[in-house]
């Protein structure tokens, strides 16, 4: 092999490098994207990693076609990825908010398995094509896909740390995108004297280029108007942080905000969720001292709690630091959550509650769980018994624990099933639903280590909507959403519980909401 022969051999070595990560990045976009739009973060990667991963062996058995124009057709390929894959995101927001549900899942499966076809035609072409310059086949073979593994770790950390969390979702279709046309015309510029008519082919991919570049400076704004398309009010902040997408919307004086395209509250009714959530657990509460928060990092459950007067400490606990950086600072926060992070009593610790629980060695007297519905694995924990334990073991004796636990009339099996769990954690439940427009019916779960009775109880803090009366009178749920199911033979069905090993409940919460 001569000087040339190993320079261009080295060319491909590297392509295959970069167009590897360049694959890798693709495949965990489109399972970001399907975690956004479709729910179900464990769902959406799994069936994207076996779409891309079937989409690959489909392109292997192609590229057995594939024995000559070898550069060509790599280059052909490149480009094919560079379109479908640049626009894909793009597209798939327009989609979502203009055509019928279930389309945006059909374009986004269809686009994984057509990208990791083509990607499955890359490497075999680029092994081919080093064979063919005089590399031994055992040699072009280890090399390139060594090139393709270590690829693949960087684009992953790539994607995490950067791509991500720095140009959002669609700007990183088109970056991607551009690599892989940089590629090809870089190969094509390389093997020129093998291709007579590689200026027309050059032009194509300049234009591509061109197109996508284009998409790069104002593909996100486009398509942050069709996203706009997917909430009733118009968008006044927009950001993604390192574990979700923040959107707060606001019409007419109604400010809402959505993490990953799911609702959280809207100003106009959070009070009815609120004051649920917290004033059972505070006016059952034999001391009122010491209180947790877990989730609520919009400061609007920390509010009712500085009510009350008697509480010397809060601590929140909160994932994510953007949202609690947008409760203290937007003016339209501020005046909800009554500039609730300015108050000494507060502590706000950024940590997964779980693990919270398990090293804290604290005792609380109330607790509160506004964390959001069980919809993915890592929530799933959430929900679980030993969770609950850990819950119980940090209650301080008369002390409350309040659990949202999402809606027992949209998802019965899922509210029934929480109820359960925190009864097998030795703990005595009272359920409440209350009717938040914005939410529909919502449900929360009282839970002591002893049994209450809530008749002489009284709602003494300052509230818009709850009294002591309104607060019995929530514990009463009609017979088509309560606790008794019936099968066929008109056996009741007892409820089973929710663990970190058999996590029953996401399949049930995924099938309740998906008839809503």
């Amino acid at each position: 092999m001569g000087h040339d022969g190993v320079n261009k051999t080295k060319a491909l070595y590297w392509a295959s490098g970069i167009v590897s990560i360049c694959g890798i990045i693709f495949q965990v976009l489109f399972g970001a994207a399907g975690s956004y739009l479709l729910g179900d973060g464990v769902k959406q990667y799994t069936l994207v990693i076996s779409l891309f991963l079937t989409g690959m062996g489909i392109g292997a058995a192609i590229s057995e076609k594939v024995t000559k124009n070898l550069i060509l057709s790599f280059v052909w390929v490149e480009y094919l990825i560079g379109i479908v894959g640049g626009f894909s995101t793009f597209l798939l927001f327009g989609i979502s908010a203009y055509l019928s549900q279930g389309t945006d899942a059909f374009f986004l499966y269809s686009v994984t398995l057509i990208i990791g076809t083509l990607t499955g035609v890359e490497l075999p072409i680029l092994i081919r094509k080093a064979n063919e310059i005089g590399e031994t086949l055992n040699r072009s073979a280890a090399r390139v896909l060594f090139s393709d593994y270590a690829g693949g770790l960087i684009g992953g950390l790539a994607f995490v740390y950067f791509l991500r969390p720095e140009l959002g979702l669609v700007k990183t279709a088109f970056v991607v995108a551009l690599i892989n046309i940089i590629v090809a015309l870089w190969l094509l510029f390389y093997f020129r004297d093998e291709i007579t008519t590689y200026k027309k082919h050059a032009g194509l991919g300049i234009l591509i280029f061109l197109v996508l570049t284009a998409g790069v400076f104002w593909g996100e704004e486009m398509a942050f108007s069709l996203e706009q398309k997917l909430y009733r009010d118009p968008i006044i902040y927009h950001d993604t942080s390192d574990y979700q997408q923040l959107i707060v919307t606001k019409e007419q004086g109604d400010v809402r905000l959505f993490l990953d395209g799911q609702l959280q509250f809207s100003s106009s009714d959070e009070y009815r969720y609120h004051e649920t959530l917290v004033h059972p657990a505070m006016a059952t509460a034999r001391s009122k001292r010491h209180v947790l928060i877990l989730g609520g990092g919009d400061g609007l459950a920390v509010r009712e709690v500085r009510k009350y007067d008697e509480v010397e400490t809060i601590t929140l606990v909160d994932l994510d630091p953007a949202v609690v950086e947008l409760a203290k600072t937007n003016h339209d926060f501020i005046s909800l959550n009554d500039d609730a992070f300015s108050d000494p009593r507060l502590t706000v610790i950024h940590e997964d509650a779980f693990l919270f629980m398990e090293e804290s060695a604290r005792f609380f007297d109330v607790i509160l769980v506004d964390l959001p519905d069980p919809n993915n694995e890592s929530l799933n924990k959430l929900y679980s018994l030993r969770f609950y334990q850990l819950l119980r073991n940090h209650l301080a004796p008369g002390g409350s624990i309040m659990v949202q636990a999402t809606s027992p009339t949209f998802a019965r099996e899922v509210y029934w099933t929480i109820n359960q769990t925190l009864e097998a954690a030795d703990l005595v439940t009272e359920n409440f639903q209350v009717d938040v427009p914005s939410f529909g019916n919502w449900g929360f779960i009282l839970a002591k280590r002893e049994a209450t009775s809530l008749e002489p109880v009284e709602i003494e803090a300052d509230t818009k909507f709850l009294s002591g009366d309104v607060m019995r009178s929530l514990t009463q749920f009609g017979k088509d959403i309560d606790q008794f199911i019936y099968n066929e033979n008109g056996e009741l069905l007892e409820w089973e519980i929710n663990t970190l090993i058999h996590p029953i409940i996401l399949e049930k919460y995924s099938e309740s909401w998906r008839r809503y």
